[in-house]
């Protein structure tokens, strides 16, 4: 598969890794749009939230119990989270994914 977040994922492609379970992986964002951006993708290939099927659903619930973990651990007290479903959406890479993204500023700009 040519899949750059599966390469992250296997440690082909290395990355700045936030957090590691057996279920997902967080890690900073290459070209970061806020002070605080991370990104936090399933293990499991799912190529964008039109794939989730009641099957997967509660990897995605897993993966958003880890973000205010995450969140707490960093000290954010504030944070957006975003995710672009399909290409004429804004979505680059197709593994379903969840930016998270905090800052004193954020507030005054839309990603």
């Amino acid at each position: 598969m040519d899949c750059v977040f599966c390469k992250i994922i296997s440690g082909e492609i290395p990355s700045k890794k936030l957090y590691e379970d057996d279920l997902c992986c967080a890690f900073y964002d290459a070209n970061p749009q806020a002070q605080t951006h991370f990104l936090v993708v399933p293990k499991t290939h799912i190529s964008s939230v039109s794939e989730i099927t009641e099957e997967t659903a509660p990897l995605v619930a897993h993966i958003f119990a880890v973000i205010p973990q995450l969140c707490k651990k960093l000290g954010l007290s504030g944070y957006r989270i975003i995710n672009n479903c399909g290409a004429s959406a804004g979505q680059t890479v197709m593994h379903l994914h969840f930016h998270v993204l905090s800052g004193p500023t954020l507030g005054e700009r839309l990603v």
